[in-house]
């Protein structure tokens, strides 16, 4: 089981009231949502390995450089960092020091998000994966052939959709490890992606399922001479005009899958790592409910730190 930690402290944050304070009045909402949400995950799915993927960088150079609009409509006002509520931002700390403690691996990679990290995992992993996230662009790692499927957090914390290859043709209507292809062609505001200016959703589905992927579209519409559907006349114009776009969208949707990450040992913890340190954050943040749960779902024994 990978989780996008950021996708789901983020909702954890927004799902989760900040009147769920520790005992000196500080907001620990994203942290007892991403301990709880964690817990009922393993409880539901009963994965043997967790890894908690991180983004080293939210906003990678090499994305950028390709497309500068990318997350640009994030960034703080000093164009330097994410915006981020005040409130959360002290508890990703907290968080961090939480899983360390608790023995829950926590893998990053410089330069990269933890899209990149999940995609290079789910790749060397040799049995099934379920990738936990609120991102729709992990929907590209779908692959029935071997078990990788998303676990959609689709609202709040507690809605879990499952998306196998089947989940993505019907909701967008594409085959089902046409995400990322699908997602240049239409777009996605919530990255700063334009997508195609003229093409939505409908048409984007057309073209992946006529030509099978942006480059089978590409190569048809440079030697179509007589349009016909999905390559309209309007269409034609459109991609041959958005042509810069589609050479270097690609670049900023595709997960990296080949990474240099060191082996990772994501055997789930029988016990906390550092106890007599988790004991102390529990008290100090008011979590012990959440460890307890977590503990729990872990199958650590009655004595452990809660």
């Amino acid at each position: 089981m990978l989780l996008d930690a950021a996708s789901l402290y983020f909702r954890a944050f927004y799902g989760v009231p900040t009147s769920v304070t520790s005992p000196d009045g500080r907001p620990v909402n994203a942290v007892r949502g991403f301990l709880d949400m964690t817990a009922r995950l393993l409880t539901t799915h009963r994965p043997d390995r967790l890894v908690a993927c991180w983004d080293d960088d939210w906003r990678p150079a090499f994305r950028v450089a390709a497309l500068p609009s990318y997350k640009a409509h994030r960034l703080a006002p000093d164009g330097t960092e994410e915006v981020v509520p005040d409130e959360l931002t002290p508890q990703v700390p907290v968080l961090v020091e939480v899983l360390a403690a608790a023995g829950v691996a926590r893998v990053g990679a410089p330069g990269y998000e933890a899209d990149d990290v999940i995609g290079t995992l789910a790749t060397r992993a040799r049995g099934p994966v379920d990738v936990v996230t609120g991102d729709r662009d992990l929907f590209q790692l779908v692959d029935d052939a071997r078990g990788v499927r998303v676990l959609y957090t689709a609202r709040g914390i507690l809605d879990i959709e499952v998306v196998d290859e089947a989940a993505v043709t019907a909701k967008y209507g594409i085959p089902g490890r046409a995400y990322a292809d699908f997602a240049v062609l239409r777009g996605d505001p919530s990255d700063g992606l334009p997508g195609v200016p003229g093409i939505g959703a409908k048409t984007a589905a057309a073209l992946v399922t006529a030509f099978g992927d942006l480059a089978g579209i590409r190569e048809a519409a440079s030697r179509t001479a007589v349009p016909r559907p999905p390559l309209t006349a309007a269409v034609l114009k459109r991609l041959h005009a958005a042509g810069a776009y589609l050479d270097a969208a690609p670049v900023v949707v595709a997960v990296a899958k080949d990474i240099d990450l060191p082996p990772v040992d994501g055997d789930l913890p029988r016990r906390p790592a550092d106890a007599d340190t988790l004991a102390g954050l529990a008290a100090a943040h008011g979590i012990e409910s959440s460890l307890r749960r977590l503990g729990a779902a872990l199958g650590w024994p009655a004595d452990a730190p809660a």
